[in-house]
């Protein structure tokens, strides 16, 4: 039997275990929260938690929000566990308008502000600046999320203002807006 080096067998094990699990592993040692922390681990646990029967879905109602289980044999929902939301809102205020790995971004619809929001670790972010951006319009905006190829993680926020597109992306590496030169022809 070939003896398995104990980062390998560490990695897979935590790899397998709920985001909320993992959260709290983050904390045993240096070495497990550097570990917990990079883009391969993230990327591999979120590959992993694809499996139907780690799926969950995230329900928001009035002022409440609950995690539940699908149960994929009779395609209903288990047991829940409320969320509780981090960040003030009102009465169905809270629109999700992406997510990626875990993480959401959200719109507060009486202020018109985006967050990015993790609910496994209620951790959020206000993406909103003095100098307007994120804030986001319906009907007038489109929302994206991914990750670059240094594995940053971004929003691509396509606003649309008197018939004019504005085309910006934030960092959450940098924590800051830029501006994407966005060329169209004015019917759009």
């Amino acid at each position: 039997m070939v003896d398995l080096p104990i980062h390998t067998i560490v990695f897979e094990i935590l790899t397998r275990l709920p985001a909320k699990d993992v959260g709290r592993s983050k904390s045993v040692c240096k070495q497990w929260y550097a570990l917990l922390s990079t883009q391969d681990f993230v990327r591999i646990h979120c590959s992993r938690s694809l499996v139907s029967s780690n799926q969950r879905v995230l329900l928001i109602d009035d002022l409440t929000c609950s995690v539940r289980p699908i149960i994929s044999n009779n395609n209903d929902y288990g047991p829940s566990s409320i969320v509780t939301f981090p960040f003030h809102h009102q009465n169905n205020d809270v629109s999700i308008l992406s997510h990626l790995n875990g993480l959401l971004c959200v719109c507060l619809n009486h202020t018109y502000e985006l967050l990015l929001w993790n609910p496994t670790t209620t951790a959020f972010k206000r993406l909103s600046t003095p100098d307007s951006h994120g804030f986001y319009i319906n009907n007038l905006d489109a929302i994206g999320l991914y990750v670059d190829a240094d594995d940053d993680y971004k929003v691509l926020h396509i606003k649309r203002r008197s018939g004019v597109l504005g085309v910006y992306v934030y960092s959450r590496e940098v924590d800051s807006w830029r501006n994407i030169p966005f060329i169209t022809r004015q019917e759009y």
